[in-house]
Formats: C-alpha cells, structure tokens, sequence
C-alpha cells in the first residue's frame, strides 16, 4: 500500500513562513506528478501548486510570489515553503502523488490525511 504523509503544518502569524513535507512510502514502481491541495471551511478544495518528475511548476495566483513547491525524488518527498502567510491561507493542506504501483500499472492518485495551517495573530 502507498502512504504518503504529511507534516509541518500549525499556527503562524501573518506575515510568517511554514514549510510543509510530505513523504511517500510503501511499495511502488515512480511517482510522477505531486501536489498540493488545500480546503478552507465552507470551500471547496483547490490546487495550490504542482510540481512534474522533471520539476516543472504551477501555481495557484492566489500564491504565486509566496510559496515555493520542490521535491526530492531520492526521498520521495514534496515540500511546500510558504512565505508571506495572510489569513486567508488558513485551510487544511493535503498532498497528493500520481504513483504506479508497479511497471505494468497505470498511475493512480494518492492523498495525504491532511495537515492544518492557520494563519491568525
């Protein structure tokens, strides 16, 4: 089975920075694309920003300039650096990975449990 596991989140001042990790393990063939997703109470969820196997990048606009999405595939882990925090990033952040469980499957998506970030002074 994947897991992958999120941590980092808590609670920041405006203003301030906080890095999430999330890492993948169990038994797996690649990972292509990871993610990261958030939900704020009474929304939906959304894409914050999207990192490739070769490191290619988007983002969100809402967060374009503060947050840095990166990987480390030796580890097989994903990173969110998030400076510049306002309030309205408050929400419960999940990872997500499109990982092939072996070389003769297609990828299918994983997801974290989630981990809460709140922006507030």
């Amino acid at each position: 089975q994947v897991q992958l596991v999120e941590s980092g989140g808590g609670l920041v001042q405006p203003g301030g920075s906080l890095r999430l990790s999330c890492a993948a393990s169990g038994r797996f063939a690649s990972i292509n694309s990871m993610a990261w997703y958030r939900r704020a109470p009474g929304l939906e969820r959304e894409l914050v920003a999207v990192i490739t196997s070769s490191s290619t990048t988007n983002y969100a606009d809402s967060v374009k300039g503060r947050f840095t999405i990166s990987r480390d595939n030796a580890k097989n882990t994903v990173y969110l650096q998030m400076d510049s925090l306002k309030p309205e990033d408050t929400a419960v952040y999940y990872c997500n990975a499109d990982v092939r469980r072996s070389f003769y499957s297609g990828y299918a998506a994983y997801w974290g449990q989630g981990t809460q970030v709140t922006v507030s002074s």
